[in-house]
Parts: structure tokens; sequence; C-alpha cells
């Protein structure tokens, strides 16, 4: 659930890469500031950033600022966090709006790294609102969870969550054992306290720090759970909220897997379908569906089998599932996948292994962001579920025959080694009281499932559901009716229709 949408971007050696979301683009990281400062309780003091993501566009001037909330709630009066934020001002004409608050999803991902790059796609509601994003607490500059080495991370990335013994189910427990034992080591006084219920009350500080009646606020993937938790905690101070690409918070690790293994799979088959049908060119991977499936699942085999040497690393067939998944997120990525995965079969697996890398966190030196680490900690905050390693087994079997290649069981596999216990409050949604919360969902996103919205939506009470039938993870920006709807709710208050179908092209 990762991410909201991919860009292709060229880079050096004409490898061209995923930029997700997110990620940095340039591999640097240190803490945001500038001469941003926080200067006490709900109050902001916005500077020159050195260092958030690299501006699209050299009209984007992001300033930054941190914001200082309790590490835990229970305890306003302990030890705190700074929550590190960014903004772009609204550039004009028209009347000026407030903020509008953005998380691009995750859990893990740096709002701080992604609005500078990402503000132009939202230039008609940067106009009237000052776009606003932060690290979510565990995340990068917010007390971000950091887990061991970078070799730790590099061998939890490398795994097969699909093993196929009993030796290799014993070497995933026991990376995944070490990578949470890790975690504890590194960060253990800020596990307790990342899960998204205390995220949503930081929301709150976030908001009466702005200066704000109500929140006004875009979410995306993992973003539509924050906002959904916030929705339900505080349904007065909801303003216009648009929640795209939707998850549904009170799913089980089993139906969680299975309908994700479902999504990637539809996703995967749609790609392989436009491969071999597309009108310039001929397919790299076969003439039909079937002969490309057979070359690219002929490659995974290779992979589990032998991992392929890429300079002084190795490309597992884990790191090429995770590498194909990225790409299935958006469209547009189809045609560097397609590249990817026939480099790959012919011997080359630096791309495919790029995908990956910028899917995982991990820069060009060779370390790794805190996406990893904040992904796990905000997840297994977030429930008390712990699967045992045989429910793993059956969650593992039952998603393989779903989809061979998406199979596995990440996030329930972390979890039942977490070494701190979750709870379920965050599953606990209904915004009765609030305004109009519009929810966005997409029949064919791979990452969160179409009925993973019209879930959320009824539970929230509140919602108006717009469904694009398309592909891809988010709709806002990759379709003009899903935009237009947002648009004029966010700018001018008009809720849609109830129902509201956006076709696609």
């Amino acid at each position: 659930m990762r991410s909201v949408k991919l860009a292709v971007i060229a880079a050096t050696a004409a490898l061209p890469l995923i930029l997700v979301p997110g990620a940095r683009a340039d591999g640097r990281t240190a803490a945001a500031g500038g001469t941003a400062r926080a200067t006490g309780p709900d109050t902001i003091a916005w500077g020159v950033c050195t260092d958030a993501g690299r501006p699209a566009a050299r009209t984007t001037r992001p300033q930054c600022g941190k914001l200082t909330v309790p590490l835990d709630y229970a305890d306003p009066s302990g030890p705190t966090v700074e929550i590190a934020l960014v903004r772009v001002q609204a550039t004009g004409p028209g009347r000026r709006l407030g903020s509008l608050v953005f998380n691009f999803g995750g859990p893990g991902g740096s709002g701080v790294d992604a609005l500078p790059q990402l503000a132009g796609d939202y230039a008609a509601l940067g106009a009237r609102y000052d776009l606003v994003s932060f690290d979510p607490r565990g995340v990068e500059r917010s007390s971000g969870v950091r887990c061991g080495t970078s070799a730790t991370i590099a061998r939890l990335t490398s795994l097969d969550f699909q093993p196929d013994d009993a030796a290799e189910r014993a070497h995933m427990h026991r990376t995944v054992g070490e990578f949470a034992a890790a975690c504890r080591k590194t960060s253990g006084a800020v596990l307790p306290h990342v899960g998204t219920v205390d995220a949503a009350a930081d929301l709150e500080r976030l908001r009466r720090a702005l200066g704000e009646e109500r929140l006004n606020y875009f979410g995306i993937s993992y973003g539509t759970h924050l906002g959904a938790v916030y929705a339900s905690r505080f349904p007065e101070r909801v303003g216009r909220f648009v929640l795209d690409a939707p998850l549904d918070p009170r799913l089980s690790f089993r139906r969680q897997t299975l309908d994700q293994a479902a999504g990637f799979q539809q996703a995967y088959e749609a790609f392989l379908k436009d491969c071999v049908t597309k009108k310039t060119g001929a397919c790299a991977l076969g003439s039909g569906r079937t002969a490309a499936d057979r070359k690219v699942r002929a490659l995974v085999n290779r992979l589990d089998a032998a991992p392929m040497k890429v300079g002084d690393r190795r490309l597992t067939d884990g790191l090429a599932t995770t590498g194909i998944m990225a790409a299935l997120y958006a469209e547009e990525a189809w045609p560097v996948l397609e590249q990817a995965l026939d480099t790959a079969a012919r011997g080359d697996g630096r791309l495919l292994l790029a995908m990956a890398d910028e899917y995982t966190g991990r820069k060009p030196d060779g370390s790794y962001s805190t996406l990893m680490g904040g992904f796990s900690a905000v997840s297994c905050a977030d429930t008390s579920e712990r699967p045992t390693p045989a429910q793993l087994a059956g969650i593992v079997t039952a998603a393989h025959k779903v989809s061979p290649l998406f199979g596995g069981a990440l996030e329930g596999t972390v979890c039942s080694a977490w070494p701190v216990a979750g709870d379920d409050e965050a599953a606990k949604i209904d915004a009765t009281g609030s305004d109009p919360i519009l929810v966005i969902a997409t029949t064919g996103d791979p990452a969160t499932p179409y009925r993973w919205g019209t879930s959320l939506a009824r539970q929230l009470g509140t919602a108006v559901l717009v469904t694009f039938e398309g592909g891809g993870h988010g709709a806002y920006g990759a379709d003009a009716c899903v935009t237009r709807s947002a648009d004029a709710y966010l700018l001018d208050g008009k809720v849609p229709a109830k129902d509201t179908v956006c076709p696609g092209s």
C-alpha cells in the first residue's frame, strides 16, 4: 500500500527508475529545518528548507517547520516528538481557502520529501490552498523508526515471503526476527507510540497550529486510513476531506493478503495484455499472454534457485517480485516494467533491482530510509493480530493459489515477530456528525482493491463514493472525471452526486 502513484524518471547511466512518492530521488537525508524551529506547543515557525524533496519546478519554493507534540498522549507533560512539516504556499489567483494537508501514503512514506516533488500535480488546489504535508511520527525526520544496519534491512527486503520448504521458512522467520529485534534496540522508545490513533492526534495539533477552524485533508492509500481515524475521533473538525485509494482497516491479515494477491494478479494480467496487444512494436516478453507470463515466471523461478549477480549485490526472487509490484501501481510504468523484465531475463537485472530499491527506500549509497521500519511499526501498532507460523503458512498457501507471483504475507510475518503489542483502536471507524467525506475507489486498483473503498465508505457513515472504472493506485490526476469531482468539492464545496461513476477512457 506504500505509494500513491509512480512516475518514470531518467537516472544515471540512462537507466530509467521508478520514483515512489515518499522515497528520495537524490538519496540525501538529514533533519528538515533550515531556519525553521519548534517554538512550543501548537506553534510553527516556517523557514527555508535545507532538506526536503527536491522541487519538481523552480516556481515551487517549499518552506519547512516543526511541530512539537507529546510522545505519549496519555502523558502530555512527558517526552515529546517533533513532527517535521513542509508547505507550499498558495500561488493564486482566487480567494485563499486556508491549508490543505496531505498524506501521500505508506505507512512510512515521507510527506516532507513527497510534497515538493508532487505539488505541480495539485496546481489547481495549490492556487487557493497552502499545500501542507509532514513526516508522521515514526517516519524519517519525525523520530523515524530505524532498524539496525543497512545489511539488516537488505536481508529483509531480499526475502522470499513464499518459502518453498522448512529450511526457507526457518530462514524467513529468523531474518524477520532479527529485523524486529533491531527495530526495538534502535527505536524502542517510540515503537509503542507510532500508531495511526496517535498520528490522528498529531493531525489535530497540526490543525490548531495552522490556525484552521476545520481540517481540510487529502489522503491517499494509507493516508485514507489516517484521515478516517481523524474523522472518527474529531468529526466536528472535519472540513473538506478527500480519501483516494482507500484502505479497509477492519481486515484481518489473511483477508488483506488474499485481496491484495488478487488485486496485483489482476493488474499483472492487464499489464501482459497491454504488452502483447500494443499497436507499436512487439512485446519483448512474448507474442501472446501465455508466452509472456511463462517468461516472467521462468525468470522468477531461476532467481529463486540462484539469485542473479548485479554488481556486488544479488537480485533475488523476492526483490524481483517487489520490482514488478512497484511498476503495477501505475500504467505509465508498464513500458519500464517490460524493459526491466526483458533485460533481467537476458541476464541484466540492474533495472529490476533499481525498481525494487525505490520501493523499499534503498538509496544509491546503500543506506535505507526509514520506510521499512516505519511501515512495519505503524502496521503492527494498528493491530492486535500476531499470526503464528502455522497461520502464516496457511495464509501463504491460500494466497499462492490466488496468485503464484504475489501470494506472500510480508506484513503478517513481520507483525508475528514484532516486539511491541498493538491494538485495534485504529479499526474503529465512524465519522457520524462530520461534513461529507469524498471517497474515491478504483475498480482495478492492485494495492487497495475496490471493495475496500466501498467498505470504508459504509464505515464512515458520512461518505460520498466516487468510483473510477480503471486501473492504477490512486485516481486523482489519472482521470479527468475524478479530478473534476475532487476539485469541485475541495475548491467550491460541491458534493458529487451519490454513487458517481467515472468510466475512464
